[in-house]
């Protein structure tokens, strides 16, 4: 059990040096923030933070996946992002001190390396020449919520859908089984929850495109088959 959590922490030592906001930093500097961490076992449907919980940490994802949702009006939740091993969740809500503005849920099984608000603003308060990255990974995250806003409210559903189908191909480091094919790492509710529709509207969208060999759908388990054409339905939008 010992040697489990030593691995853990190992691993999130790593991820926590090869994060964006310590790149640059001399080894000692960045060893001094990333053995603060502690790490968070959480299963498979737990809630990590919700929706008005004060921002006392950010943490890092070093197994398992993470989803972020806002609840819709009606009852669904839309689907912002779904964390993966090496990504950060959590920051902004440290960062100015207030509430969170979504809420966090284990998609599976997951380990979290965890760091306390109190020990990131000290860290930063020596090391300000970190701000300027925080600030472009705050950006990044601000601009990709607002492009798929917009999509939500701008495009029809086939056109939500191919582009969310895209981006998610374009974000994953090993998605091509070839050029023209890749596999969807996400349920058809998820896809349902990331584009803003039912699950019914988009099993009919997806059933249209398998009817005309853009996709094959196996026992839930999603394939773009024709990658470049699905790329040009996007461009003829």
């Amino acid at each position: 059990m010992a040697e489990t959590h030593r691995g853990a922490l190992d691993e999130a030592r790593r991820l926590l040096g090869n994060c964006g906001l310590f790149r640059g930093l001399k080894i000692d500097e960045r060893s001094a923030i990333i053995n603060r961490a502690r790490i968070r076992n959480v299963a498979a449907g737990e809630r990590v933070f919700s929706i008005g919980a004060p921002g006392d940490y950010m943490a890092a994802v070093l197994a398992g996946t993470i989803r972020i949702t806002v609840p819709s009006p009606h009852g669904r939740e839309l689907l912002l992002a779904m964390l993966e091993a090496g990504e950060l969740f959590g920051e902004m809500a440290l960062l100015d001190g207030k509430e969170r503005s979504a809420d966090a849920t284990a998609n599976t099984s997951s380990i979290l390396a965890i760091l306390d608000r109190h020990e990131v603003l000290s860290f930063l308060e020596r090391h300000p020449e970190v701000w300027p990255r925080i600030v472009e990974i705050l950006c990044d995250r601000i601009r990709h919520t607002d492009i798929q806003l917009a999509e939500v409210a701008l495009l029809r559903l086939p056109a939500r859908l191919a582009k969310a189908i895209l981006r998610m191909a374009s974000n994953d480091p090993n998605p091509a089984i070839d050029n023209r094919h890749f596999r969807v790492q996400l349920t058809q509710q998820d896809l349902a929850n990331l584009v803003g529709a039912t699950r019914e509207s988009v099993n009919k969208c997806l059933a249209t495109w398998q009817r005309q060999g853009l996709v094959h759908i196996d026992g839930g388990q999603i394939t773009v088959t024709d990658r470049p054409r699905l790329e040009s339905l996007v461009r003829l939008i």
